[in-house]
């Protein structure tokens, strides 16, 4: 299992980019290859330790690593995509770093470590732009693709099979969709765009709609739900039956005089949070149905009502 990238650096999840960058060089000076010549299990050590603040020094890099978790997060990103805009010339100039020590620590050619390419493979100076005689390349095209899910994705998260066409061919990926997601948002797939003119692909972006539910209506987190009671249940009160997303029916407890249109909340059958951090709440919206015929026994007894002034 991958490990956590704040454990590597030794910081709190909520560490500002200071105590980031902080934490980060002082572990590079104590695992820096010059001070431990020879020393496999440091030098591995040093590699996660650039791995771990590649990502966390990137606010985007972070936001999209604390929303999937480690485990998830090196399931859509390769060391390619975290590395990808990574400040190597501020390291060298603090430390004294040659490219040499990176193509040695790193592997050098892409291959050797396993990632994705577009296009011919080079050194990683000639991948951070560093060389003298560095290439420049164009990135490929970004796709965008549509993805259609129901209410019931969103409550409990859901793994996709989706298919596009790419290069001229049809290919099909499972994609997750992370619970508590809205409608319009983005899921980006690194490397599944088109391919461009040297070694970067374009990037896959999945866009989520939300449809739209037969009983229950979306704000937010929060659900709404309509449901009818009848003139002399909302007089004297009653108890009903309300749906959930979940399968379940829940009794809720209708007090005496309610007025037609009032909200009612049950805590927690909301919907998760798309970023942690709780759960919304149902609303059941009261509507006192009124009858369009009666008969003459009740209408007399509405009558009797409306002497004593109800």
């Amino acid at each position: 299992m991958a490990r956590d990238y704040y454990e590597v650096l030794g910081v709190k999840r909520d560490a500002t980019t200071e105590e980031i960058k902080r934490a980060y060089r002082k572990l590079a000076l104590k695992y820096h290859p010059d001070r431990t010549k020879g020393d496999r299990a440091a030098e591995e050590k040093f590699k996660e330790i650039n791995e771990a603040y590649a990502v966390l020094s990137d606010p985007e890099k972070r936001k999209q690593y604390d929303a999937f978790g480690s485990t998830e997060f090196h399931r859509r990103f390769t060391q390619e995509d975290i590395f990808r805009d990574f400040d190597f010339g501020s390291l060298f100039r603090e430390f004294g770093l040659g490219e040499d020590i990176f193509n040695r620590i790193f592997g050098g050619s892409r291959a050797k470590r396993g990632y994705r390419t577009c296009g011919p493979q080079f050194n990683m100076g000639d991948m951070f732009g560093f060389g003298p005689r560095t290439q420049r390349v164009k990135k490929g095209a970004d796709l965008l693709y549509e993805l259609p899910i129901t209410l019931n994705d969103v409550a409990t998260g859901a793994e996709k099979v989706i298919s596009f066409m790419r290069g001229g061919k049809t290919e099909r990926i499972s994609v997750k969709i992370p619970p508590g997601i809205t409608t319009g948002k983005k899921l980006k797939i690194p490397g599944k765009g088109e391919e461009g003119r040297g070694l970067e692909c374009g990037d896959l972006y999945v866009q989520v709609k939300v449809l739209d539910h037969p009983l229950f209506k979306r704000d937010g987190n929060n659900l709404y739900i309509r449901k009818e009671v009848k003139l002399t249940e909302a007089i004297l009160g009653t108890t009903i039956q309300v749906p959930t997303l979940e399968g379940k029916n829940l009794d809720v407890k209708v007090p005496p005089g309610i007025q037609s249109r009032t909200k009612m909340r049950v805590k927690g059958h909301g919907l998760p949070s798309f970023r942690g951090g709780g759960q919304g709440d149902l609303f059941v919206e009261v509507v006192v149905k009124i009858p369009k015929q009666i008969t003459e026994k009740q209408r007399d007894m509405i009558k009797e009502l409306a002497k004593e002034g109800l």
